[in-house]
């Protein structure tokens, strides 16, 4: 078992500044666990935390049920791969990758054979008597990721692999990390501040912001159903659109959505949550994905102000009104002019409206003030 869990943890340095408060997460063995948010959100302090690069100012940390709060960090059965990669530069591939054995006395027969498995794996064993400067950086993250495997950790750690590899190699890389976890069936904890990556590559989705965990759920999860503004608007490519100065209207026991002075009347499992929320009306922000926008008919209009064609689909950003709004509509699906200067109208289906209360910025539909506070996987179900 190599399940990882985070209670209470915290993070605070020396003039009282904190960088990581109260963090909750428990990590199944096997489950590959992404730790996403803006610069200075606290992941990387996070993990390193869980690394034992960083001191835990408050809180328990368990590894394979251990309490590892004081243990060294080279007696945590962990391995991390930086975003530096971090390899030895004086020496070949195939010594980078049988270093940490060799530290331990590993039996020389053992390390050749150990070290010849993960080339293989990575497709690296032509490049075992390179050094690390005469390899692509797609290639020396291999070496670095290679020479964690060699130690059959517990857990893998990564921070930021991926972030000095250009578009492409990012691309392919993330493939390799896909068939690596499959291969190696082991825990990972893995940083990033890319959505992208954070959403292909995870089981589940730690979103972090200034210190604090905002949700903790599946990539379906996070992108269907955001319990807040943040998370609405971090996740997601391109970004929600959010449309300020709106209603939530209640009439006749129903309720409704005004945006820009149109109703739309929710549909039947919005209107059972805020029901049983025993919601009010009040001022929201509606939101709603690029994706789910149609062009052509509909109540709303907005005059387009550039048009993007992305071969399979046209990113229309239009003004309406003061909002500025992004729709992502299929060539197929277009039959209408999305010149720029045109006026199009456009709709979306009602169960599709993402409604954030505007006072406090919690989804009305999916926050849960219980689960919230106790740092857990903020998503109610119906």
């Amino acid at each position: 078992m190599s399940e990882v869990i985070l209670k209470g943890i915290k993070k605070v340095y020396d003039g009282g500044v904190t960088a990581v408060h109260d963090v909750n997460i428990d990590i199944k063995d096997k489950e590959f666990i992404v730790l996403v948010g803006p610069s200075g959100c606290g992941k990387s302090t996070t993990l390193r935390m869980v690394a034992g690069l960083e001191d835990i100012s408050g809180g328990e940390l368990y590894i394979d049920g251990k309490l590892v709060n004081d243990v060294a960090p080279k007696d945590r059965d962990i391995a991390m791969v930086f975003q530096s990669y971090a390899l030895y530069p004086h020496m070949t591939v195939r010594d980078n990758l049988g270093f940490s054995l060799k530290l331990k006395k590993v039996p020389k027969e053992e390390i050749d054979k150990k070290v010849t498995e993960v080339a293989e794996i990575l497709d690296i064993t032509q490049y075992l008597d390179r050094k690390p400067k005469a390899l692509s950086g797609g290639q020396r993250q291999r070496v670095a990721i290679g020479r964690a495997m060699v130690r059959d950790p517990k857990v893998f750690l990564m921070d930021e692999p991926l972030s000095n590899l250009d578009a492409k190699l990012r691309n392919q890389m993330r493939a390799e990390i896909i068939k690596l976890r499959q291969r190696i069936n082991t825990t990972f904890m893995y940083v990033t501040h890319d959505q992208t990556e954070a959403m292909t590559l995870g089981d589940r989705i730690v979103i972090m912001k200034a210190g604090y965990v905002n949700q903790i759920g599946s990539p379906q999860e996070v992108f269907n159903k955001p319990v807040n503004l943040f998370v609405a608007g971090f996740i997601g490519m391109p970004v929600m659109n959010f449309f300020d100065n709106c209603k939530l209207l209640l009439e006749n026991g129903k309720y409704y959505a005004e945006i820009r002075g149109v109703k739309f009347e929710l549909d039947a499992f919005q209107q059972k949550a805020l029901k049983q929320n025993g919601q009010q009306p009040c001022d929201i922000v509606a939101g709603i994905r690029p994706q789910h926008i149609s062009v052509g008919e509909g109540q709303l209009e907005g005059k387009i102000e550039v048009s993007e064609m992305m071969g399979s689909e046209y990113n229309i950003h239009a003004r309406c009104g003061d909002d500025e709004v992004v729709m992502v509509i299929p060539t197929v699906d277009l039959f209408t002019d999305v010149s720029m200067g045109a006026v199009v109208k456009f709709n979306t289906k009602p169960g599709l409206i993402q409604l954030f209360d505007k006072a406090t910025g919690n989804n009305l539909i999916w926050y849960d003030k219980a689960s919230a506070e106790a740092n857990a996987p903020v998503c109610k179900s119906y």
